[in-house]
């Protein structure tokens, strides 16, 4: 053994003995839902000695005397200031189903696209794909996802012009 190993080990084990028993808690009281080591307070109290374990306590902050007021108040009282007149309404209504008509031309013209390049799983080989079969595997397969994401989101915008009333045209049959 190297003595010069040892001591540095002696010190620091004998440090953490000493420690230990330096920071030893005194008597702990509970009195209730509080807790005490002043022993006058515990006797005046009646409170009871806590026994095995040491008790840690941290204080918490005390509700003050306003509460919020409470959601369901506001809203049944007559005055809403988040409603909306019908003509704005219908504005947004004319707003909203403008918008999705266009992404519902779009979607449908990149599926067509889409459709068109994939040609029923038999796109035409590009550049080096004809040398490199698994490139145009890659690509067939990536084509094929795109269409069936193009086709979900075609989905989504109908249903979402279903929701305001607007009747679209059915999709093509593949």
């Amino acid at each position: 053994m190297n003595p010069v190993l040892s001591i540095p080990l002696l010190m620091a084990l004998a440090a953490g003995f000493f420690s230990t028993h330096s920071v030893a808690q005194d008597r702990i009281y509970r009195c209730g839902n509080e807790y005490t080591n002043t022993v006058s307070d515990a006797k005046a109290k009646g409170c009871k000695l806590v026994a095995g374990g040491n008790v840690t306590v941290v204080q918490g902050t005390r509700p003050n005397g306003s509460q919020p007021k409470p959601v369901a108040a506001a809203t049944q009282s007559g005055s809403n200031g988040q409603r909306v007149d019908a003509s704005e309404q219908k504005s947004r209504d004319s707003d909203a189903r403008s918008i999705l008509e266009q992404e519902l031309k779009r979607a449908m013209a990149r599926q067509e696209e889409l459709a068109r390049e994939y040609n029923n799983g038999e796109p035409e080989k590009q550049g080096i794909e004809s040398r490199n079969y698994q490139k145009y595997l890659d690509r067939v397969a990536e084509l094929k996802a795109a269409l069936a994401r193009n086709d979900s989101d075609l989905a989504g915008i109908r249903r979402e012009l279903g929701r305001l009333g607007v009747a679209t045209a059915a999709p093509a049959a593949k």
